[in-house]
């Protein structure tokens, strides 16, 4: 595998007895093993699977066109897709969905892709989205996913590494980030724009109908021969890692990595084929990240389900809208989403009558009991309520609420819990193919990711003594490698072949724990080593008027913390306003502060506030288990986080090295002078 390894030897000069050691030409071809090993870092590669004797590990692999075309075969009249087009709803059926595919794959070709070469996706998720990517992987490239948030220098790394011949884009906006950097882009050979009329026509720039034109005609043949010719353990799709640290990494994710997957998933949360009953999806989240993939994409076509495409204004607000109209039955939400929803709710609830809100919150008393144990009064506050907040919420046949991709609150887990929607955590990475444990109604912890979907194994590498260890996969949906790096391939494996997570986590009852992240620990001064999370995730709980919170003190004399508070946010751009959410307001009035913005809070300013937020922070610092863990200076921020102002990932995962970057000047003043160590009784004030 170390193809850089292999050196030639030249004798350049006999008589002089001199050898000189020359690196190998690249262009020159590698010795064909006899067995590929488990991983590589080149696109066009092979694999050793890691198959099994028997059951689902045994199962035959599969490429994409051979699981979509029994999908076909069983659902092809089934909706796949369906959209809105201003007020009109369209659908594509499965047939006429493998159709498109096709005609793209041949289009591609048509343009000039090459075998190994990839194709950009910058835009958001729909049927275009779908069929670039199906069609990518059809005509023998890789689909590769490229986050719509990008920079266009972003762009054109990710478009750079994978040799992209074709980057399509959704819109006007996306397009002039590709038009920035295509002179740097030796392998592009066209642009296609799916949404919108192009402003300027340009040579090798096609709208999304010239497109689909090129390949309308051109025979079967050659599609059909580089069809038959993928293997599953061939490379397909390129996830790029969301660069949270260091430079993005390309996953290479295999025919078998995506089929297996889909099925080993969709066996495992039990959703049913669309002869039985057709499952719905929303897809919404980014389609560059690996769960949405997953979710909307491949496990929905292994079962015959239909997709419905959000607004691309999902995040901002019309997500709930498009939830009532399609009413999906298995939703995925990051923990962001849930959380923006309980924030909803409870101002909704802030607002509504004394009488009314006494009765909801009895109900949800109620359901949080009964979900912990069966109680009566309960179905007269299931009818009151809970049917009303699946309604108002678009989930009132949704039995499959998932979370994942981020860290969630205990306190956000058992208010859906109290409302009877039971949000089932799960647990992956890029690089498992997304899933590696899922919760389950028969399997299901408050806090735990569940236990393994079948036929993949999970080992705990150097448990501490509370059995805390780093969280080890081993399974199909391992990927193959990161594209041309060998030597962060290597890092990501064992010699066994099991993938490193970089997670902490422990088991019990078979049931799997995420303690923390090892790359997130943070190491005071004095050796103490502290998971952020857990802490961050009390105060949360303790203050509720905190939307985000950091930890600090990664090589320092104390923990210190910075909060931010619950906003609004403008509809348009996403970015957070000053003004507080009903919630909060709500909140400070109980403190007796008047409060209606962030800016009020700030700076110590209002004293109950301040005095509130400490107490917490006090509750949280009495449970710590010594006194290197205790939070002992904070301060509000004068904004939220978001993915606009740059704190926040796709996924909404907290950028903790940006965080830093951006907020230096207020860290270093933590540590400008020594404090006393806080005590209930005198407690600290932040700095001003």
């Amino acid at each position: 595998h170390k193809c850089n390894s292999f050196l030639y030897l030249l004798i350049l000069s006999c008589k002089n007895k001199a050898f000189y050691i020359v690196q190998r030409p690249a262009s020159l071809s590698l010795p064909v093993a006899s067995e590929p090993g488990l991983w590589t870092s080149r696109g066009d590669a092979e694999v050793t699977l890691r198959m099994g004797e028997s059951g689902i590990t045994a199962e035959p692999p599969l490429t994409v066109n051979q699981m979509f075309s029994a999908t076909v075969e069983r659902f092809g009249d089934y909706a796949a897709l369906g959209w809105k087009e201003g007020e009109q709803q369209k659908t594509l059926t499965y047939k006429q969905y493998y159709q498109a595919c096709r005609s793209a794959a041949k289009s591609f070709l048509k343009l000039g892709l090459e075998r190994y070469h990839g194709v950009g996706i910058l835009g958001f998720n729909s049927m275009e989205w779908f069929i670039t990517d199906i069609g990518a992987i059809l005509a023998g490239g890789f689909a590769v996913g490229i986050y719509t948030t990008n920079s266009p220098d972003a762009c054109l790394y990710v478009a750079d590494n994978c040799k992209a011949n074709i980057i399509v884009v959704e819109n006007h906006k996306q397009l002039q980030k590709i038009l920035q950097v295509e002179d740097k882009l030796p392998h592009l050979k066209a642009i296609i724009q799916y949404k919108d009329a192009i402003k300027e026509k340009r040579p090798n720039l096609y709208s999304w109908s010239e497109f689909m034109e090129l390949g309308r005609d051109e025979p079967d043949a050659p599609l059909d021969a580089i069809i038959s010719s993928q293997k599953p353990n061939q490379c397909c799709t390129l996830i790029y890692t969301s660069g949270t640290t260091g430079q993005p990494k390309g996953v290479m994710l295999s025919h078998d990595n995506l089929t297996w997957t889909a099925l080993s998933t969709s066996q495992h949360v039990q959703v049913t084929e669309a002869s039985q009953s057709q499952e719905v999806v929303v897809s919404y989240l980014p389609l560059s990240h690996i769960a949405a993939q997953m979710v909307d994409i491949w496990v929905t076509m292994k079962v015959g389900g239909v997709t419905h495409f959000a607004q691309p204004d999902a995040l901002k607000g019309s997500l709930v809208n498009t939830m009532k109209e399609v009413r999906p039955t298995v939703f995925m939400g990051v923990p962001r989403v849930w959380e923006k929803m309980q924030e909803k709710m409870k101002s909704i609830g802030a607002k509504s009558s004394t009488v009314r809100r006494k009765v909801a919150a009895w109900a949800k008393d109620v359901g949080l009991q009964t979900n912990i144990r069966k109680m009566n009064h309960y179905h007269v506050a299931k009818k009151l309520v809970f049917k009303k907040v699946r309604n108002a919420l678009g989930l009132d046949r949704c039995s499959k609420c998932f979370t994942g991709a981020a860290p969630i609150t205990k306190d956000t887990l058992e208010f859906f819990l109290s409302l009877n929607i039971p949000l089932y955590e799960l647990f992956g990475m890029s690089e498992s193919s997304g899933p590696h444990t899922i919760s389950v109604p028969e399997a299901f912890r408050l806090t735990s990711v569940g236990k393994e979907i079948p036929g993949c194994k999970t080992k705990l590498q150097s448990p501490d003594e509370e059995g805390n260890g780093e969280i080890c996969l081993w399974g199909r949906h391992v990927f193959m490698g990161y594209l041309n790096m060998a030597d962060k391939t290597e890092e990501a494996l064992d010699a066994e072949g099991w993938l490193r997570s970089g997670d902490l986590g422990k088991h019990d009852d078979g049931f799997l724990f995420i303690t923390g992240r090892i790359k997130e620990l943070i190491i005071t001064a004095g050796g103490e080593n502290v998971p952020p999370v857990p802490i961050e995730e009390a105060v949360k709980e303790h203050v509720p008027l905190i939307s985000n919170a950091m930890l600090i003190g990664d090589k320092r004399k104390f923990l210190s913390m910075l909060l931010t508070v619950k906003c609004q946010v403008n509809a348009e751009t996403g970015a957070p306003e000053d003004e507080l959410t009903p919630e909060v307001i709500e909140l400070c009035r109980k403190l007796g502060s008047t409060a209606t913005r962030v800016s009020d809070l700030t700076g110590g300013k209002d004293r109950a506030v301040h005095a509130a937020i400490q107490e917490g922070i006090n509750r949280v610092n009495e449970k710590s288990t010594s006194n290197a863990q205790r939070i002992q200076k904070w301060l509000i921020l004068d904004k939220d986080f978001s993915i606009t102002g740059g704190e926040l990932g796709p996924t909404m995962k907290l950028k903790r090295p940006v965080v830093v970057k951006m907020y230096k000047e207020q860290i270093e003043n933590f540590y400008k002078e020594v404090p006393t160590p806080t005590t209930p009784d005198a407690p600290l004030a932040p700095n001003k």
